[in-house]
Formats: C-alpha cells, sequence, structure tokens
C-alpha cells in the first residue's frame, strides 16, 4: 500500500460510511446497476477513443501477468466495465460475482472496492480482504488508480485483482504505470491531432491567398511556398524548395536582420530577382518564433496590407537535410558523402554504421533528398523506441477489428506510408526477433499484410537502416538474424567517428559557434586558444552531439571558458592530429580568433616540414587540396 496504515484506515472507514449510506448491505453479491444489450453497445461507443488508446497498454499489462491468476478491469468515469481480461478460471469467478461488461463498480453500486474509491478518492489504492465492504469480495486484493484526461478530469480506471493471498505492494505500481503510460498516450494523441489540424487549417489558408507567400529558415532557404507564389515566379514549388531566398529576394538578409532585431517590415517595395521575373513588388515579413526564438520569417508579396501570423510546423513526413548540411572537407568524411551520393537513386537497401552522434539520419535523410525518390515520402521508425507488442501494427498496419480497440477503417502501418518512398529504420539492432523475420519476409516479397487481414498490398519501399551496434557481433551472439543482416547490408556505409576526422574539427567548431550565436540571438564568442586546442586534440567520444552541445554551452555563456575543467579533457591524447609545437598555445590566456589561430598553426607546420606539403597536410589532418586552399587564404 502507497499510504500509512492509519490514513488507508481513514480512507476505508469513510469508505464503509459511504458504504452503507447508499444501502449497500454486506450480503449483497452482485452491482446493484448493470447495463444490458443495446445500452452496453452505446456506452462502448461513447468510451471508443478512450478504449483505443488504453486498450493496447492493457494488452502488454495482461501479457506480462498471464497465468498468474489476476485479471484486468478498464471502466469509464462512473465505474462501469469497459473491458475485462484475464485467465478463464478466474475470470469465470468474476463472471459469477456479474463482473462482467456494463457492472457498475462505484460505491454507490457494490460499495467500497478499489476502482470505485479510486475513482471516489481521485486517488491509486489498493484494497485486500476485509477492507472490501460486501463479503463476496473478501477473498479478493484489487489494486486500482484513476486515469484522467489533459485537462486533469477523470475519465474512468485501471484495476488488477487477485486471489487475496497473491497481494503484494509492487502489485499496485504495475497499475501506477500502466496508467501513467495511458495518460502519455492520450496526451500524445491529442497533440498530434491538434498539430494535423494546424497543418492542414495553415495549408489550406495560406494556398487560398491570392498574394505570394514563402516561408524562410534563418539560414535562408526556402521550406514553404504557395501556389500563388508559384504561379507569380512560373515555377513549381520542387523547384525551390531548400533553395536560397536570395536568388529571389536578393535583400533578405537585410529584411532578417531587421525584423530580429523587433523592427516592423510591413508593406515595403523590394525588387524580386528570378530568372523569369525581375521587377518591384510590395513586401512584408514577419517572425517565426518557438519560445522567443526566431528560426525563420514568413514573407508576402504582391499587394497586400496585412500580414498572416504564420507558424510552419513540419508534418514528419519529409526528409529536410541535404549532403550540404553535412559539415567537413576531410578525405574521411568527403569518401562517404561521395559513395552515398553514387548510391543514391538505388533501390538496394542501405545499412548506416555508426556510433552515436555520428549523424546518422542526416545521411540517410540527403541520400533520400539526393535520389529520385526526392518527392515522395521520407518516414522514420526508432526500433528501439517502439514496444514489442505494437511494433508489428506500427510497421505493417492494422485492419478494423484486428484486436479491441483498433481504429475503424483500419490503419496504415509505416511501410504503406512510404510506398514509393524511403523508409529509415533507426536502432535497426534493437528489432525483435520475430518482428526481424517478418521484415526479411516484406523485404524479399515486396508486400506486406496488414495484422488482422489476409489482403496482399504491393509496396515500392527502398529501405534505409542505421545502427550503433556491430551486427556481425549480434549475428554471433543470435539476436539478430544473419539473412536479415545481408539483405540489409547490400549497400553498407560506415560513418566514422570525430576521432577518425579530426582535420574536420575547426571547420565544425566555426560553424557550431557561427549557428549557435544565430540560434541563440547571441554575439558568437572567440575562445581562449588552450581550450580551442584541447577541442582539436579531445577525441569526443559523444561525436558530433557532443561536439555541438559543447560548443552551445560556449556561446551561452559568451565564451566564457572558466567554467571549463581540465577533467573534461581527461582523454585527450596529445600526439594525435596536432603538432607538438602548437603544444605551446596550451600556455597562452590571450583570447585570438580562431582564424589566427589556425594560421599560426599552419606555419608552425610548414617550418616544421620544410614546406613540404604533403607532410604537412598530413600533420594537420588536412588535404593537400584544403592545405592549399588555406594558404591561398591566409597569403601564406
Amino acid at each position: 500500500m502507497i499510504y500509512g496504515k492509519e490514513k488507508q484506515d481513514n480512507i476505508i472507514k469513510k469508505s464503509h460510511e459511504r458504504s452503507v449510506y447508499f444501502g449497500i448491505e454486506e450480503n449483497r453479491v452482485f452491482p446493484k446497476k448493470i447495463l444490458k444489450g443495446k445500452e452496453i453497445t452505446n456506452n462502448i461507443e461513447k468510451n471508443k477513443n478512450f478504449l483505443e488508446v488504453a486498450y493496447p497498454f492493457i494488452e502488454i499489462l495482461y501479457d506480462f501477468l498471464k497465468g498468474s491468476g489476476f485479471f484486468i478491469i478498464l471502466t469509464d468515469k462512473e465505474g462501469c466495465i469497459l473491458k475485462i481480461i484475464g485467465d478463464k478460471e478466474v475470470i469465470d469467478i468474476a463472471n459469477d460475482l456479474n463482473m462482467v461488461m456494463g457492472a457498475f463498480m462505484s460505491e454507490n453500486s457494490i460499495g467500497t472496492n478499489a476502482m470505485g474509491t479510486a475513482i471516489k478518492e481521485n486517488i491509486p489504492i489498493q484494497i485486500s480482504e476485509r477492507e472490501h465492504f460486501i463479503k463476496a469480495y473478501h477473498r479478493w486484493t484489487c489494486s486500482a488508480a484513476p486515469i484522467h484526461d489533459i485537462n486533469g478530469e477523470i475519465i474512468g480506471s485501471l484495476n488488477l485483482s487477485g486471489d487475496r493471498d497473491k497481494v503484494h505492494s509492487h502489485t499496485l505500481g504495475l497499475v501506477v504505470a500502466a496508467v501513467k503510460s495511458i495518460e502519455n498516450q492520450i496526451n500524445v494523441d491529442n497533440t498530434n491531432k491538434k498539430l494535423l489540424e494546424t497543418y492542414q487549417y495553415m495549408n489550406t489558408i495560406v494556398d487560398s491567398i491570392s498574394s505570394g507567400i514563402y516561408v524562410v529558415d534563418f539560414k535562408g532557404k526556402i521550406k514553404t511556398i504557395n501556389k500563388a507564389a508559384c504561379n507569380i515566379l512560373g515555377i513549381e514549388d520542387r523547384d525551390v524548395l531548400e533553395q536560397n531566398v536570395e536568388n529571389i529576394l536578393p535583400n533578405w538578409q537585410h529584411i532578417f536582420e531587421r525584423i530580429k532585431n523587433g523592427k516592423p517590415y510591413e508593406d515595403k517595395e523590394a525588387v524580386l530577382n528570378d530568372k523569369l521575373i525581375k521587377g518591384r513588388y510590395n513586401v512584408s515579413a514577419t517572425p517565426i518564433q518557438i519560445e522567443n526564438e526566431m528560426i525563420g520569417m514568413v514573407i508576402v508579396f504582391k499587394e497586400i496590407k496585412t500580414v498572416l501570423d504564420l507558424v510552419n510546423k513540419y508534418s514528419g513526413m519529409r526528409a529536410v537535410y541535404n549532403f550540404e548540411d553535412i559539415i567537413g572537407e576531410s578525405k574521411e568524411i568527403k569518401r562517404v558523402i561521395s559513395y552515398a551520393k553514387s548510391i543514391s537513386s538505388s533501390p538496394s537497401t542501405v545499412l548506416i554504421e555508426g556510433e552515436s552522434g555520428t549523424g546518422k539520419e542526416l545521411l540517410a535523410q540527403s541520400i533520400h533528398n539526393y535520389g529520385d525518390r526526392r518527392e515522395k515520402s521520407f518516414i522514420a521508425l526508432n526500433c528501439g523506441a517502439i514496444p514489442k507488442s505494437l511494433i508489428e501494427s506500427e510497421l505493417f498496419g492494422y485492419e478494423e477489428g484486428a484486436f479491441t480497440g483498433a481504429r475503424r477503417g483500419g490503419h496504415a502501418g509505416k511501410f504503406e506510408l512510404a510506398n514509393g518512398g524511403t523508409l529509415f529504420l533507426d536502432e535497426i539492432g534493437e528489432m525483435p526477433l520475430d518482428m526481424q523475420v517478418n521484415l526479411l519476409r516484406v523485404l524479399q516479397e515486396g508486400y506486406v499484410t496488414r495484422v488482422g487481414g489476409d489482403k496482399i498490398i504491393p509496396v515500392d519501399v527502398r529501405i534505409i537502416a542505421a545502427t550503433n551496434k556491430d551486427l556481425k557481433k549480434e549475428v554471433e551472439k543470435g539476436t539478430f538474424r544473419q539473412d536479415l543482416y545481408y539483405r540489409l547490408s547490400v549497400i553498407p556505409i560506415k560513418l566514422p567517428p570525430i576521432r577518425e576526422r579530426k582535420g574536420d574539427l575547426p571547420i565544425l567548431i566555426k560553424y557550431f559557434l557561427r549557428s549557435k550565436a544565430i540560434k541563440l540571438n547571441k554575439p558568437m564568442p572567440d575562445i581562449k586558444e588552450d581550450i580551442y586546442c584541447n577541442m582539436l586534440e579531445y577525441n569526443w567520444p559523444g561525436n558530433i552531439r557532443e561536439l555541438e552541445n559543447f560548443i552551445e554551452n560556449i556561446v551561452n555563456l559568451k565564451g566564457d571558458s572558466s567554467f571549463i575543467l581540465e577533467e573534461d579533457f581527461e582523454n585527450i591524447d596529445h600526439k594525435h592530429n596536432f603538432h607538438e609545437n602548437n603544444i605551446g598555445l596550451l600556455y597562452s590566456n590571450k583570447i585570438r580568433t580562431l582564424e589566427e589561430i589556425e594560421k599560426e598553426a599552419i606555419i608552425n607546420t610548414l617550418n616544421e616540414y620544410n614546406r613540404n606539403m604533403s607532410q604537412s597536410a598530413k600533420a594537420l589532418g588536412i588535404t593537400r587540396a584544403t592545405l592549399y586552399s588555406k594558404l591561398k587564404k591566409y597569403n601564406i
């Protein structure tokens, strides 16, 4: 029990007093109120959405308890039983007491019991033996918790009952955990519904406006464009999405900086410049913000006097990254990009292997956007984040009536949604063995069958899988099927960790300093030489993600690196990819720009190797072409 004995006794005492007030007799066996026939059907329909959300979690709980002598009851907010599930022998006993669908387990119907009291007191509670008001329930131990909607209102209860000899304090914990999962899913479904509604409203509204509208991010890339803008420019949206808005609106940076600083930009005359059109238009712009952070802007052109307040919500059904978003000039990352581009239009499966934080999904989206499926869907599924009991219906969908709580009309799975496009299976090494068999069948045969159905649905899907595990070792351990491994790794791509491409660190550091400064609306800070040198030598076990977060921390503190401790770089290997002559930089407290530090490092290295370009480039961890480029840049 989660309460002290005194508090528990007080709750039970008050409940018993209410039971007497309601006229419940100790010798009563059946609930006072039980729905019949159409009344049950109507109540089930009334609570349909609640059942659809709750039932999968009830199934998971029952799978865990099967054969243990417990049964599970789901009620509505009035305590009316919506679903009862358990082993046959214990369900038969419950049925003898008329604990059936439609029976009311409220205190005014059957006296003190876990469901009725949990709803009345709005608390999780465990009631055992004589704590029940009627004698017929003295054989049970019942654990129940109320279920709430997004507004905190009670919409039902979940109960777990079993023989009194099987009482355990953890039983109530199981119920509370299941209820929390149900409530979380209710919140997720409600949020997704609102996002979808907002997205549909936005598209309809924007496309109904006769003025041209396009949305750009803080880098100036066009993310959305309406039909009117396409007509004005004489283009298709696919021709400009992800293109730089500067090609159309040359002074976009001036507009961006103006509205970022809180100044209005309304009904201004500006030049639109395109291959097919050139002229002056009435232009207005308004910022797009999330939590007071500017992430882009809406630009409206043609004769317009007011600006719509738009919030661009992405559907998550498209890949947004391209190879240009992969930062680096090292031969290692260039080799990966070149190879990935060459196979982008191939229908063969791709297996991306790499440590956490190396950018596997970024590469997967880039492959999709570079290939001939770029106009189709890009669907991502994290195999490690879906419960085992739900992954089959997530991948392959289900038919109406496949299970209690299944949506009317059924539900399309990820394969159907990705038809014609790309399905990205992240953390493929976490997929259960039984599902690996089903996935292999789809890859071999090219069709899916929904759960609960027999209709063959052909699918044309390009699979890109990713893992941070060594799948060959998983095959040897028996946790991953060998045939599936070979099927997935037709085109294997190995993403190198930062420690194997340290020549990219100066570029990555500079890129993240700029992008984080823009994101956080802060000036780009200078980094002390000792910290910068340590950053170049540190192995970054968390790879790009760790580096990005580290730099965001520095930008937040305006470059103040006094908070950085020596142990933050305790794994540094001072012999790797950094010349020992530059170690002297570690002891300087003078703050200089990254360009100054880089220039000095190049000069020192050239002097050390008597200006031998090959040896100098190797020592610096960059290619000869990059070294020549930097010599020209710094006039060395």
